[in-house]
């Protein structure tokens, strides 16, 4: 691979964590090429962006983009896979998901999500946990929308009740 190509796939990287925002450097090197397959359809499915990347073309792609990821430059080593996602908790509850069917890997690394950095596969359960934006902003809505739902229900309470009173009061004349 010459150095024109070398910069080219960095470029291409740089873009991807711009474009998404979230990203997990996983490993998936004992995975058998049935299994592969399956772990590519699966995030394919979940628009989940799946590459496999030399360590040091990704480190140099970190160094381009803004941002702190010295963390994660200690976990480049061996076979590294990135998945680009656009929603934080989605790889993780792939990977989760994924392991259910007897499978070890792909083993965490590390993981940027929602700004922060994650170390270790030990952290899965806190990735799995994330909110996204549209969870917290569905879960927002639901607290403005209850007080309001009091109010409404109140108010219609209180319309049957002065319906009620007017038409007995018209009654009695």
């Amino acid at each position: 691979m010459d150095i024109a190509q070398k910069r080219d796939i960095v470029e291409s990287i740089v873009k991807k964590i711009q474009e998404n925002g979230h990203f997990y450097v996983t490993d998936i090197e004992a995975l058998n090429a049935v299994d592969t397959s399956e772990l590519r359809r699966k995030c394919f499915e979940q628009n989940i962006e799946i590459i496999v990347v030399k360590n040091t073309l990704l480190k140099k792609a970190l160094e381009q983009t803004e941002g702190e990821f010295d963390e994660i430059y200690n976990v480049l080593k061996g076979n590294t896979t990135v998945l680009f996602c656009k929603t934080a908790n989605v790889p993780a509850k792939l990977i989760k998901d994924f392991r259910k069917s007897g499978k070890s890997k792909p083993i965490l690394k590390a993981a940027f999500a929602q700004e922060s950095i994650y170390i270790g596969d030990e952290q899965i359960d806190s990735l799995v946990d994330i909110k996204s934006r549209e969870e917290l902003i569905g879960e927002i809505i639901a607290m403005l929308q209850s007080p309001i739902q009091q109010l409404i229900g109140s108010l219609k309470t209180g319309q049957n009740t002065i319906a009620g009173i007017v038409k007995t009061l018209s009654e009695k004349e």
